[in-house]
Protein backbone atom coordinates (compact mmCIF):
# COMPACT_ATOMS: atom_id res chain seq x y z
CA UNK A 1 0.00 0.00 0.00
CA UNK A 2 1.51 3.46 -1.11
CA UNK A 3 1.88 6.26 1.10
CA UNK A 4 -1.35 8.32 0.99
CA UNK A 5 0.74 11.86 1.16
CA UNK A 6 2.40 11.70 -2.23
CA UNK A 7 -0.80 12.00 -4.31
CA UNK A 8 -2.62 14.24 -1.89
CA UNK A 9 -3.79 17.69 -2.13
CA UNK A 10 -1.73 18.78 1.03
CA UNK A 11 1.26 17.34 -1.36
CA UNK A 12 3.14 18.97 -3.72
CA UNK A 13 6.29 18.09 -5.12
CA UNK A 14 6.72 15.84 -2.54
CA UNK A 15 6.48 18.69 0.39
CA UNK A 16 4.38 20.14 2.57
CA UNK A 17 2.88 23.31 4.71
CA UNK A 18 1.00 23.03 7.20
CA UNK A 19 -0.23 26.13 8.93
CA UNK A 20 -1.57 24.45 12.05
CA UNK A 21 -3.95 26.07 14.32
CA UNK A 22 -4.62 24.32 17.20
CA UNK A 23 -3.79 26.52 19.44
CA UNK A 24 -7.32 27.73 21.22
CA UNK A 25 -7.38 24.34 22.23
CA UNK A 26 -3.92 23.44 23.33
CA UNK A 27 -2.76 26.46 24.54
CA UNK A 28 -5.94 28.94 24.98
CA UNK A 29 -5.78 32.65 23.93
CA UNK A 30 -2.41 32.91 25.56
CA UNK A 31 -1.05 32.06 22.21
CA UNK A 32 -3.15 34.94 20.52
CA UNK A 33 -1.47 37.75 23.00
CA UNK A 34 1.13 39.09 20.54
CA UNK A 35 -1.13 39.19 17.48
CA UNK A 36 -4.67 40.27 18.91
CA UNK A 37 -6.27 39.92 15.58
CA UNK A 38 -4.86 36.08 15.11
CA UNK A 39 -7.62 35.22 17.59
CA UNK A 40 -10.36 35.60 14.50
CA UNK A 41 -9.74 32.08 12.73
CA UNK A 42 -11.33 34.37 9.93
CA UNK A 43 -7.80 35.84 9.34
CA UNK A 44 -5.97 32.54 9.63
CA UNK A 45 -8.23 31.07 6.95
CA UNK A 46 -7.13 34.33 4.61
CA UNK A 47 -3.24 33.63 5.43
CA UNK A 48 -4.04 29.96 4.12
CA UNK A 49 -4.89 31.08 1.13
CA UNK A 50 -1.08 31.97 0.63
CA UNK A 51 0.53 29.53 -2.06
CA UNK A 52 2.82 28.16 0.46
CA UNK A 53 0.72 26.45 2.38
CA UNK A 54 -0.48 23.02 1.67
CA UNK A 55 -3.28 23.01 4.19
CA UNK A 56 -4.73 24.10 7.44
CA UNK A 57 -4.99 22.49 10.67
CA UNK A 58 -7.44 22.89 12.62
CA UNK A 59 -10.12 21.27 15.02
CA UNK A 60 -13.88 20.86 14.19
CA UNK A 61 -15.98 23.51 15.86
CA UNK A 62 -13.52 26.14 13.69
CA UNK A 63 -14.13 24.15 10.34
CA UNK A 64 -17.76 24.10 11.08
CA UNK A 65 -17.45 27.77 11.57
CA UNK A 66 -15.54 28.76 8.65
CA UNK A 67 -13.79 26.28 6.51
CA UNK A 68 -17.04 26.48 3.92
CA UNK A 69 -16.66 30.18 2.73
CA UNK A 70 -12.95 29.16 1.86
CA UNK A 71 -12.84 25.60 0.47
CA UNK A 72 -11.94 26.65 -2.69
CA UNK A 73 -8.94 27.93 -1.67
CA UNK A 74 -7.71 25.67 1.14
CA UNK A 75 -6.93 22.40 1.84
CA UNK A 76 -8.29 21.41 5.01
CA UNK A 77 -6.62 18.88 7.63
CA UNK A 78 -9.10 18.35 10.57
CA UNK A 79 -7.38 17.72 13.67
CA UNK A 80 -9.07 14.99 15.44
CA UNK A 81 -7.70 15.10 18.78
CA UNK A 82 -6.86 17.55 21.24
CA UNK A 83 -6.14 18.52 25.02
CA UNK A 84 -6.54 21.72 26.68
CA UNK A 85 -4.09 22.78 29.65
CA UNK A 86 -6.68 23.71 31.97
CA UNK A 87 -7.58 19.56 33.16
CA UNK A 88 -5.95 18.20 35.83
CA UNK A 89 -4.83 14.41 34.40
CA UNK A 90 -2.63 11.55 35.67
CA UNK A 91 -0.74 12.16 32.88
CA UNK A 92 -0.62 13.21 29.23
CA UNK A 93 -3.74 12.21 27.09
CA UNK A 94 -5.11 13.92 23.69
CA UNK A 95 -9.08 12.76 23.59
CA UNK A 96 -10.85 12.65 20.15
CA UNK A 97 -13.36 14.91 19.40
CA UNK A 98 -14.23 14.20 16.13
CA UNK A 99 -14.40 10.80 13.73
CA UNK A 100 -12.36 10.37 10.25
CA UNK A 101 -16.54 9.81 8.86
CA UNK A 102 -17.29 12.58 10.34
CA UNK A 103 -14.48 14.99 8.91
CA UNK A 104 -14.61 13.93 5.36
CA UNK A 105 -18.13 13.56 4.48
CA UNK A 106 -19.61 16.35 6.49
CA UNK A 107 -16.33 18.72 6.87
CA UNK A 108 -14.91 17.94 3.42
CA UNK A 109 -11.43 17.16 5.18
CA UNK A 110 -8.74 16.75 2.64
CA UNK A 111 -6.48 14.62 5.38
CA UNK A 112 -6.76 13.78 8.89
CA UNK A 113 -4.46 14.81 12.43
CA UNK A 114 -3.73 12.39 15.25
CA UNK A 115 -1.54 13.57 18.31
CA UNK A 116 0.04 10.60 19.43
CA UNK A 117 2.49 11.48 23.35
CA UNK A 118 4.55 7.96 23.83
CA UNK A 119 5.82 7.81 27.17
CA UNK A 120 2.24 8.17 28.79
CA UNK A 121 0.65 6.05 30.90
CA UNK A 122 -2.40 6.47 28.73
CA UNK A 123 -0.34 5.14 25.33
CA UNK A 124 -2.12 2.00 25.11
CA UNK A 125 -5.34 4.00 24.74
CA UNK A 126 -4.15 6.42 22.23
CA UNK A 127 -2.83 3.52 20.12
CA UNK A 128 -6.10 2.01 20.16
CA UNK A 129 -7.64 5.26 19.02
CA UNK A 130 -5.62 5.77 16.40
CA UNK A 131 -6.09 2.57 15.15
CA UNK A 132 -9.45 2.88 14.56
CA UNK A 133 -8.55 6.42 13.14
CA UNK A 134 -5.95 4.81 10.38
CA UNK A 135 -8.14 2.20 9.42
CA UNK A 136 -10.96 4.59 8.87
CA UNK A 137 -8.67 6.78 7.40
CA UNK A 138 -8.06 4.45 4.39
CA UNK A 139 -11.76 3.69 3.81
CA UNK A 140 -11.39 7.24 2.75
CA UNK A 141 -8.73 7.64 1.38
CA UNK A 142 -7.17 10.60 3.38
CA UNK A 143 -3.80 10.71 5.00
CA UNK A 144 -3.36 10.50 8.78
CA UNK A 145 -0.32 12.60 9.99
CA UNK A 146 0.85 12.32 13.70
CA UNK A 147 1.56 14.97 15.72
CA UNK A 148 4.61 12.43 17.60
CA UNK A 149 5.55 13.61 20.99
CA UNK A 150 6.93 11.93 23.46
CA UNK A 151 5.64 12.95 26.67
CA UNK A 152 4.59 11.32 30.04
CA UNK A 153 5.51 9.82 32.96
CA UNK A 154 8.04 7.42 31.16
CA UNK A 155 9.87 10.18 29.94
CA UNK A 156 9.55 12.33 32.72
CA UNK A 157 11.18 9.37 35.07
CA UNK A 158 14.20 9.30 32.42
CA UNK A 159 17.12 11.35 32.64
CA UNK A 160 15.95 12.24 28.92
CA UNK A 161 13.58 15.44 27.76
CA UNK A 162 11.04 14.24 25.22
CA UNK A 163 11.38 18.29 23.81
CA UNK A 164 15.21 17.83 22.68
CA UNK A 165 16.60 15.11 22.92
CA UNK A 166 17.11 13.28 19.60
CA UNK A 167 16.90 9.49 20.28
CA UNK A 168 13.38 10.09 22.15
CA UNK A 169 12.55 12.39 19.00
CA UNK A 170 13.44 9.98 16.56
CA UNK A 171 11.79 7.07 18.61
CA UNK A 172 8.36 9.13 18.16
CA UNK A 173 8.82 9.82 14.52
CA UNK A 174 9.58 5.62 14.02
CA UNK A 175 6.49 4.89 16.07
CA UNK A 176 4.64 6.87 13.25
CA UNK A 177 5.56 4.25 10.81
CA UNK A 178 4.82 1.12 12.59
CA UNK A 179 1.57 2.63 13.36
CA UNK A 180 0.81 3.34 9.97
CA UNK A 181 0.90 7.35 9.89
CA UNK A 182 1.55 8.73 6.33
CA UNK A 183 3.25 11.73 7.66
CA UNK A 184 4.99 12.55 11.26
CA UNK A 185 5.04 15.95 12.62
CA UNK A 186 8.03 15.91 15.06
CA UNK A 187 10.03 18.49 16.77
CA UNK A 188 13.54 19.66 15.88
CA UNK A 189 16.66 17.27 17.32
CA UNK A 190 18.76 20.09 17.40
CA UNK A 191 21.39 19.35 13.68
CA UNK A 192 20.68 18.54 10.43
CA UNK A 193 22.69 15.34 11.58
CA UNK A 194 19.79 14.32 13.79
CA UNK A 195 16.59 14.88 11.56
CA UNK A 196 18.87 12.88 9.33
CA UNK A 197 18.56 10.11 11.19
CA UNK A 198 14.29 10.77 12.29
CA UNK A 199 14.07 10.80 8.31
CA UNK A 200 16.19 7.02 8.01
CA UNK A 201 13.81 5.77 10.82
CA UNK A 202 10.48 7.01 9.27
CA UNK A 203 11.30 5.06 6.13
CA UNK A 204 8.06 5.84 3.53
CA UNK A 205 6.79 8.01 5.84
CA UNK A 206 6.98 11.51 5.17
CA UNK A 207 8.36 13.98 8.54
CA UNK A 208 7.48 17.33 8.85
CA UNK A 209 9.45 20.06 11.26
CA UNK A 210 7.06 21.54 14.28
CA UNK A 211 7.14 25.17 14.09
CA UNK A 212 7.28 25.64 17.85
CA UNK A 213 7.29 28.55 19.88
CA UNK A 214 7.94 32.34 17.83
CA UNK A 215 11.98 33.16 17.68
CA UNK A 216 13.55 35.07 15.02
CA UNK A 217 13.59 35.16 11.23
CA UNK A 218 16.66 33.77 11.17
CA UNK A 219 16.98 31.16 13.78
CA UNK A 220 13.31 29.48 12.43
CA UNK A 221 14.67 30.10 8.98
CA UNK A 222 17.97 28.15 9.28
CA UNK A 223 16.26 25.41 11.23
CA UNK A 224 13.70 24.70 8.34
CA UNK A 225 16.31 24.77 5.70
CA UNK A 226 18.10 22.29 8.02
CA UNK A 227 15.25 20.26 8.35
CA UNK A 228 15.15 20.00 3.97
CA UNK A 229 18.40 19.71 3.94
CA UNK A 230 18.17 16.16 6.00
CA UNK A 231 15.76 15.33 3.58
CA UNK A 232 12.88 15.86 5.97
CA UNK A 233 9.65 16.98 3.76
CA UNK A 234 8.72 20.44 5.56
CA UNK A 235 6.84 22.24 8.34
CA UNK A 236 3.83 22.30 10.07
CA UNK A 237 3.96 25.69 12.24
CA UNK A 238 1.32 28.07 14.03
CA UNK A 239 2.86 30.49 16.18
CA UNK A 240 5.83 31.38 13.79
CA UNK A 241 3.13 32.49 10.99
CA UNK A 242 0.09 33.85 12.91
CA UNK A 243 2.22 35.57 15.70
CA UNK A 244 4.30 37.74 12.87
CA UNK A 245 2.84 40.94 11.85
CA UNK A 246 3.10 40.23 8.33
CA UNK A 247 2.95 35.92 7.91
CA UNK A 248 3.10 36.87 4.35
CA UNK A 249 6.25 37.67 4.73
CA UNK A 250 8.25 34.59 6.14
CA UNK A 251 5.32 32.35 4.03
CA UNK A 252 7.10 33.92 0.97
CA UNK A 253 10.73 32.89 2.25
CA UNK A 254 9.17 29.34 3.71
CA UNK A 255 8.03 28.72 0.22
CA UNK A 256 11.30 28.83 -1.61
CA UNK A 257 12.86 27.04 1.39
CA UNK A 258 10.74 24.01 1.12
CA UNK A 259 9.39 24.07 -2.75
CA UNK A 260 11.52 26.04 -4.86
Amino acid sequence: MNNHIEDSSISRNGNTLILAYDHGVEHGPVDFEPEPESSNPENIFKTARHSAVSCLAVQKGIAEQYYEDYSDEVNLLLKLNGSSDLAHREDYYSPKQCTVKYAVEELGADAVGYTMYAGSVHEDKMWEDFRKVQEEARKYDVPVVMWAYPRGRGIEESDYDGQTDPDLIAYAARLGLELGADMVKVKYPGSQEHMENVVRQTGRTKVVMSGGSKRSDEEFLSDVQTTIDAGANGLAVGRNIFQRENPENILDQLEEIIFE
